[in-house]
């Protein structure tokens, strides 16, 4: 006999499958929808600020829309924040987001007529914050370079490097179409504050990565929590090597938590092919404070575990 109750010593697989069981044999029951919320409770790594590193807020787009004729006005399913960025002068950058826990089939159609992922639609991950932090802070390395952001999300770091570090280019990048139309809604939304820099978006598939027009061509290559799918190993690093120029210094930065051998088995690969690559648990002591506090429980970030939410810092040339 299988009991309904969950024990605090369940493995989080194990409540997953409970989770799954429940909606497959009671999908209306309002006491299953309240077990799979306890469940969830205990297993969920997800948080909504992450390391909060960059200040933001949810705003009314219609305000929005009134002071910048770029931006549009959201629709049901989205939801736009403003990042205030901690350098002088504060400039702020509007993010249009889909709303939380808002999916329908559409999205998994797309899945599968591109064999890609949907977790850019997600939500915004704690990596790519703690990579648009770390692009805050090192302003010099992104100045009069060509950059190129991989399975970028909604765009937070490339729009980062856009706005206050004067690169040559950006191009911010994703394999689901339907995060690429959000790109490019956050580079209109934000493109007063780009003072001239070429900053366009791009739908990029890792298994597609010889691209001519833009082989070559880029001095860095920056990506966050883009290691966890094995599958996509090979792909992604193939497209690191494609894009990095061959002449001069050129480099990625990544930023990607352990989880389990995931991280290790694309370091695999990147040593197959023939790059080096360094890894660093500290490098940043603001970040790694953080990091101290959530494994000490804080409920800010519930079951924070340090292999699957602590991002390491990559660096890869040739």
């Amino acid at each position: 006999m299988v009991s309904n109750s969950t024990s605090p010593i369940s493995k989080p697989s194990s409540l997953r499958w409970k989770i799954l069981r429940r909606a497959l044999l009671h999908p209306r029951s309002s006491n299953s929808e309240n077990q799979s919320e306890i469940c969830l409770n205990q297993i969920s790594r997800k948080t909504r600020f992450g390391f909060n590193l960059i200040p933001c807020n949810s705003v009314n787009t219609d305000d929005l829309v009134e002071e910048n004729s770029d931006c549009e006005r959201s629709s049901f399913r989205d939801d736009c924040f403003c990042y205030t960025l901690p350098v002088p002068n504060g400039p702020k950058l509007f993010i249009h987001k889909r709303v939380e826990d808002c999916v329908d089939l559409n999205d998994f159609q797309a899945c599968n007529r591109y064999g890609i992922d949907n977790t850019g639609l997600v939500c915004q991950w704690p990596s790519e914050d703690v990579l648009a932090y770390y692009c805050l802070l090192h302003v010099d390395m992104f100045r009069s370079k060509r950059v190129i952001e991989l399975g970028s999300g909604y765009g937070l770091a490339g729009l980062v490097i856009a706005t206050v570090t004067d690169p040559l280019e950006v191009v911010i990048s994703d394999g689901n179409p339907q995060v690429v139309d959000y790109i490019q809604r956050n580079i209109d939304a934000n493109s007063v504050s780009f003072c001239g820099t070429n900053v366009t978006s791009m739908m990029l598939h890792w298994d597609h990565y010889e691209v001519p027009s833009i082989s070559g061509t880029f001095d860095i290559v920056i990506a966050s929590d883009c290691t966890f799918f094995k599958e996509f190993h090979k792909g992604l690093v193939q497209t690191i090597r494609c894009l990095l120029k061959e002449e001069g210094p050129s480099e990625a930065i990544l930023f990607s938590p352990k989880r389990g051998d995931s991280l290790d088995k694309f370091l695999v690969e990147v040593k197959d092919s023939g790059l080096h690559f360094t890894v660093t648990e500290m490098y940043d002591n603001e970040i790694w404070r953080r990091h101290q506090i959530f494994i000490n429980g804080d409920n800010s970030w519930p079951n924070y575990d340090k292999d699957h939410c602590y991002p390491l810092f990559i660096r890869i040339a040739r």
